[in-house]
């Protein structure tokens, strides 16, 4: 395990938490730049549609197998369901419920303005038309991110939802994925993944219906043909390597630090590239998570690659700067000295107040949604949710104050060297003086 000690003369030399927080993203590697194979792969889906998006499955997918068709049947969404262990299904119904739930709490309602010019403004938010949700291959179906991404969507109500992942060597998805996308009502699956995916959900093809948003994590190459085709459809973000930071409080107990290491091993386990730091004021505490790191990772293999540090500040509001500075993916805080914090923290993806909030539980079951902004984007970008599944129009009803208003906009309009706007605008009163 490859874990950095940053102490509090290394953190003032560094130039405090603001620098520190840079420097801590400097320890998992940058990755190579795909901008030119994606560019690529984008370009020969809209030429040659499925035809592409089979050849790319080939070779990066079921190992020169001929792939089964794009479209999974909806037997077979059936079919998987019954494969699927009783203690699963009625895990993925408690997460669908809990994410569902608090989805629909974002959903706002119209909003009715009436100004002193008299006319009205109505903001309304309406569904997107369709929305496709990626679900990333690898070394496990990733069941909770079909959950995070139709539910949302559902919940915004977007009626038309798609699923897409790749297939493995056999060419066919997981049970556990097509169970779950039927428990979630899901009536569209593809076979297909990577930039391929994205490309042919963004442009349509054959056999893939064109969306109106794509959602959901994969990696640099699924991420890269998101940013490249965000012109042509909504996206939900650029999700990188995964990370986690863990304050805790002066007075951590033991039990508390075999908590928190658990809780920084599991975010270890999505492997290379993920970031995992704890931060804390005392030079025990950090000296004992440490010791349970080093402790805790010898039997549990599933850790992976990722990078550990462990800060020590000088105190709780060091703290939040780090963390605000950071702008974790997930922050936990331990101990009533960081709990306390929870209001003043305006960077992270999700907060975990209180030692028995696990992440992991805002992974599964808790109702918050997974998919966060990674890589310090925090700072500005928020979890997947209802509004990145709607829009928000103006309406606009001019009815007794156009005289007033054109008096205001004419002459903004011929600074700005549009004459026809400003007649526009003072034709409604010479039309209706009585505007």
């Amino acid at each position: 395990m490859q874990l950095t000690r940053v102490d509090p003369g290394d953190l003032a030399r560094r130039g405090g938490p603001e620098a520190t927080s840079a420097y801590l993203r400097t320890l998992i590697p940058q990755p190579a730049s795909v901008e030119d194979a994606v560019r690529e792969i984008v370009a020969r889906v809209r030429a040659e549609g499925d035809a592409a998006i089979l050849d790319y499955t080939r070779r990066f997918d079921t190992a020169g197998g001929e792939p089964a068709p794009l479209l999974v049947r909806e037997e077979e969404l059936d079919d998987a369901i019954r494969q699927l262990p009783l203690e699963l299904v009625a895990g993925l119904q408690v997460a669908i419920k809990n994410v569902a739930f608090v989805a629909q709490a974002g959903v706002n309602e119209d909003i009715g303005v009436e100004l002193s010019q008299r006319q009205r403004i109505v903001l309304r938010e309406v569904p997107v038309g369709s929305a496709g949700v990626y679900v990333p291959g690898g070394r496990a179906p990733y069941a909770s991110t079909v959950v995070m991404g139709v539910v949302t969507a559902r919940a915004a109500g977007v009626l038309d939802v798609s699923v897409c992942a790749p297939p493995g060597p056999d060419g066919e998805i997981d049970p556990v994925i097509l169970g779950t996308c039927r428990l979630c009502g899901v009536e569209r699956v593809y076979r297909m993944g990577g930039a391929q995916a994205i490309a042919a959900l963004a442009c349509g093809t054959e056999s893939v219906e064109r969306v109106d948003v794509v959602v959901g994590p994969g990696n640099l190459y699924v991420q890269e043909a998101k940013r490249q085709l965000s012109a042509a459809v909504g996206i939900d973000g650029f999700a990188g390597p995964s990370d986690l930071l863990v304050l805790l409080a002066r007075d951590a107990q033991d039990s508390d630090l075999r908590l928190a290491a658990l809780d920084m091993l599991a975010q270890g386990e999505h492997g290379e590239g993920s970031l995992v730091v704890a931060a804390t004021p005392a030079a025990s505490v950090a000296d004992g998570l440490a010791e349970m790191l080093e402790d805790l990772v010898v039997e549990r293999p599933t850790v992976g690659e990722a990078a550990f540090a462990i800060v020590q500040v000088a105190d709780a509001r060091e703290a939040l700067e780090l963390a605000n500075t950071f702008a974790p993916e997930h922050l936990e805080l331990i101990g009533a000295e960081m709990e306390g914090l929870a209001p003043l923290i305006r960077a992270a993806g999700c907060v975990f107040v209180g030692v028995n909030s696990a992440t992991a539980f805002g992974d599964y079951v808790a109702g918050s949604n997974h998919v966060l902004p990674t890589g310090g984007s925090a700072r500005f970008a928020s979890m997947l949710s209802p509004r990145h599944f709607r829009r928000r129009m103006a309406e606009v009803r001019v009815q007794g104050g156009a005289a007033k208003l054109a008096a205001a906009g004419a002459p903004i309009a011929r600074a700005e060297g549009f004459e026809v706007h400003a007649e526009s605008m003072e034709a409604r009163v010479r039309e209706n003086p009585a505007q």
